[in-house]
């Protein structure tokens, strides 16, 4: 036995093998140490031939899903070895397969997923400087194939998916990409494969075969050369993990990444699309706000819905007609809804199916959710948008699936597929037979011994058992005389006689042999209906993906309708022109509808860049945010929350927002801000927008404006980029710009004075602000008192210190180059060093009063450098 586990380990090294003896799993040598630390359970050990004990520790095969979601959730892959045989009939060895090999990207238990995210699995190759990539998962059934040019745009679609395994080619470990943030920051296990699995010629027959075509052509995947390398490579690594035919995985989706808006990874967590910045939860997110659907199918797609935004004006109108209306048609939307709330999740539920590993509750549970299609498709029959339409063609109500389980298996089965109680009365009459036999065998033996009484006449004929002869007739010797010719006699007694007759054997056979042949029948049947279900896939999959949108579309109208948003008209002239826009997020944390409404006006010409000043808490970056949320909602197909708004069309949205360090991969916060500034300014278009808070805050005064001044300039240079921008900053003097370029324009939010406080008012107004408000806001945010009034008395000081600057108006548009002197303002002061002060008759002062005869040389040195300090930090 121990030869045959080391042999099956062999097959499979970089798998913890969990191998079936009995009712446990055991786990041996290298193995069975992981698994014991990893899994916190008892480590023993077995004699196996060696001179010391094998290491061995084992799990109750009852209680394996929990074991198992644990390993692979640290990123193990584990294998499952099988008993394949009766261990009771086997003769020998009992023969033992693996089954299947669990992976982070392969794991089917429910109950260690989300159900309303999906769990990615990516194959990347690098090949001649492109990627290939594909993505798969397998819950669902969905499969994408795409090529990338650059490792920035590759990143973008790792972080749009965020797969929990990555598998690629050896070369991609050299392209450049940084593992160490895909495996310790965004926690994805990464295996590279040999270098077999990426044979063009394999990959290519490898697809064709699975999806029963001819050529690449026939899938639409002519143009994706290294894409094909990558999903065959991913088909090739699934069948061999799964050990099935993925019949489940019958449509390969080639997609062009322009397809869909482009959000990097700032942006997402900038915007909190799904999760929270701080504490990744769904709640604050826009996923929380939007998210009311009914199904697990739903909710997954309207997270696609939110991380892809459209970029295609017709197809955004056509979500947004749907949205209207079920909208306007809130009797109709409702009933689905409610038609909507006892479907499970067919997508995954069928996956479960064509794996074998449903059990007969799985299938009561997809036969209830079938039910329910039939009245969806008729309310959606009276639909009128196009898009509705089409959902009603697609939405099969697939009664003959849901008859066939209605017929077969009972309402409430057991979860075990083998031990009978599965098949409903009167679907098949040897069942039937079967457990009448189990449960009225002794009612039929009481008969047939009535019966044989009468016929013969001796009354005290008994039918007996034993396990040597089984069932038996016995007479006594009194009434031996009576017995009849086809009486066949078995044994003798001294006292009587014991006899079997035909029909009695045959009760016999029935009646012994019924459970064992009902298990086993029931179980065949099982299959049988299992696999009718399976081979129905592609039809079950269609209308699966159709009820997924229908129920985003009704929960998109439901918000919409109780939130108080309006239909968005969507443009390609390059104008954002929003009405009392609100923040979807804010509004709903804040209470009894508090929330300040903003306009926004942006174009491509004389509106490109809005430059945004005011206090910090005043409300900057909830207004740019909202903005950008606005745009992202429209082009998803959704309602907004303002009273009008008419967005053009933007191809990517870019957020610099905050001030964070990445200590772990040592950068300091400026170079986090330049790095995301850089990311921007190379890849961002004119058809993009720009969320920028804060441009040059992490350095010093003077580089930091001058950074954001030329930020601004390059953005508004229509040849350089030309994009539409938000642009918030503390450095008033970039409020100079405003007639200087022709499309800046200076906004801020007005605040309210009452003595030494204030009262931010959250309206975005037109024109600059002229002072920051830094005291006040620290005064708000419980600064103690001492250092308030300290900080006001030094603000005075200086305010009063004859201090200019020299700051360049750099010539702009062929202007020339001009010096102004500007007065800093009272933060602006309370920036620069407190130090700067110094004066050079302090330091002389200072001299005269040294005691050279008794300073040592160390002393000497130290106090040199102090004064060469005050000299080098005076102003």
């Amino acid at each position: 036995m121990m030869q045959q586990y080391v042999d099956t380990k062999k097959e499979y090294p970089d798998c913890i093998l969990f191998y079936r003896l009995g009712d446990f799993y055991e786990m041996f040598f290298e193995d069975a140490l992981t698994a014991s630390r990893e899994l916190e359970i008892t480590l023993t050990g077995k004699n196996c031939g060696l001179e010391e004990r094998a290491p061995m520790c084992g799990i109750p095969y009852h209680a394996v899903d929990g074991y198992l979601n644990r390993l692979v959730s640290k990123g193990y892959k584990v294998a499952i070895c099988e008993q394949m045989e009766d261990p009771a009939a086997a003769k020998g060895l009992v023969r033992r397969e693996v089954v299947r090999i669990v992976t982070p990207g392969t794991n089917l238990d429910t109950q260690a997923l989300d159900e309303t995210k999906n769990n990615y699995i990516m194959c990347v190759v690098y090949i001649a400087d492109r990627y290939g990539l594909s993505v798969a998962d397998v819950t669902t059934g969905d499969y994408f194939v795409t090529e990338l040019e650059t490792s920035e745009k590759l990143f973008d679609e790792i972080y749009k998916f965020m797969p929990s395994e990555l598998i690629c080619n050896e070369a991609f470990y050299m392209s450049g990409m940084d593992m160490d943030l895909l495996k310790e920051r965004l926690g994805i296990a990464i295996y590279a494969l040999d270098a077999w699995y990426f044979d063009d010629a394999l990959c290519q027959r490898t697809l064709k075969e699975h999806f029963k075509v001819s050529s690449m052509e026939s899938l639409g995947l002519g143009d994706y050369d290294c894409g094909v390398i990558g999903a065959g490579a991913l088909l090739t690594y699934l069948t061999e993990t799964q050990k099935t035919d993925l019949t489940h995985l019958s449509k390969l989706t080639g997609y062009a990444a322009g397809k869909y808006m482009m959000l990097d990874s700032s942006t997402r967590r900038n915007l909190e699309l799904c999760e929270t910045l701080r504490e990744k939860q769904k709640r604050g997110s826009l996923l929380w706000v939007l998210d009311k659907t009914k199904t697990a199918m739903g909710a997954r797609t309207l997270r696609k819905y939110i991380e892809q935004p459209l970029i295609d004006k017709e197809e955004i109108e056509r979500r947004l007609d749907a949205v209207e209306e079920f909208k306007e048609g809130a009797i109709a939307r409702e009933e689905i809804r409610e038609y909507l709330s006892p479907v499970y999740d067919l997508e995954r539920l069928v996956c479960k199916i064509t794996y074998k590993s449903a059990n007969p509750r799985d299938l009561t549970a997809f036969k209830s959710s079938l039910a329910m299609l039939p009245h969806i498709r008729c309310i959606l029959g009276d639909m009128k948008s196009p898009l509705l339409r089409g959902l009603f063609d697609s939405l099969d109500t697939l009664e003959d699936l849901c008859s066939l389980i209605t017929d077969a298996i009972l309402e409430e089965p057991p979860i075990a597929m083998k031990e009978g109680g599965i098949i409903r009365e009167g679907y098949n009459e040897e069942v039937d037979r079967l457990r009448a036999a189990k449960s009225d065998g002794k009612e039929w033996l009481a008969k047939l011994e009535e019966q044989e009484r009468e016929k013969t006449g001796i009354k005290n004929l008994r039918i007996r058992f034993n396990k040597v002869f089984g069932y038996y007739l016995e007479v006594t010797n009194s009434f031996k005389n009576l017995v009849p010719d086809y009486y066949t006699r078995k044994q003798t007694l001294a006292n009587a006689e014991r006899y079997i007759i035909p029909e009695l054997k045959e009760l016999e056979d029935t009646i012994l042999g019924a459970e064992d042949k009902l298990y086993a029948l029931e179980y065949e049947l099982y299959c049988q209906v299992r696999d009718a279900i399976a081979a129905e896939i592609v039809r079950i999959q269609t209308t699966a993906k159709a009820v997924a949108q229908i129920d985003v579309f009704t929960s998109l109208a439901l918000v919409a309708e109780r939130n108080n948003y309006v239909r968005p008209k969507i443009n390609e002239r390059g104008i954002i022109d929003i009405k009392d826009g609100r923040h979807p997020v804010v509004e709903k944390m804040i209470p009894n509808d508090m929330f300040i409404a903003n306009d926004t006006f942006l174009n491509d010409r004389k509106n490109r860049i809005s430059v945004i000043t005011g206090p910090n808490m005043a409300g900057k970056s909830t207004y740019m945010r909202q903005t950008a949320l606005i745009v992202l909602m429209s082009q998803i197909g959704s309602f907004v929350p303002a009273s009008s708004a008419d967005v053009g069309l933007v191809d990517r949205i870019f957020t610099r927002v905050g001030a964070s360090d990445d200590l772990a991969s040592g950068q300091s916060t400026f170079m986090v801000e330049m790095t995301e500034v850089a990311n921007i300014l190379r890849n961002a278009t004119g058809r993009s927008l720009l969320i920028l808070d804060e441009i040059g805050r992490g350095t010093s005064t003077f580089d930091g404006l001058s950074i954001a001044w030329a930020v601004i300039e390059h953005i508004s240079n229509s040849r350089l980029l030309g994009a539409k921008t938000l642009f918030a900053t503390h450095y008033h003097e970039l409020t100079e710009l405003e007639g200087k370029i022709d499309n800046v324009n200076n906004y801020c939010i007005a605040v309210k004075e009452k003595g030494d406080d204030i009262v931010f008012l959250r309206k975005i107004v037109k024109g600059g602000a002229d002072k920051s408000y830094g005291i006040q806001v620290a005064k708000l945010a419980g600064v103690p008192d001492t250092v308030i009034e300290r900080a006001k008395e030094i603000v005075e000081e200086l305010s009063h210190a004859d201090i200019t600057a020299r700051v360049k108006d750099i010539a702009v548009n062929g202007h020339e180059a001009k010096i102004k002197t500007k007065k800093y303002d009272e933060v602006d002061l309370a920036q620069m060093s407190l130090f700067d002060t110094v004066k050079d008759d302090d330091v002389i002062a200072e001299i005269k009063n040294l005691d050279v005869s008794n300073l040592t040389p160390i002393d000497a040195l130290n106090t040199l450098y102090q004064l060469q300090n005050k000299l080098k930090n005076r102003w």
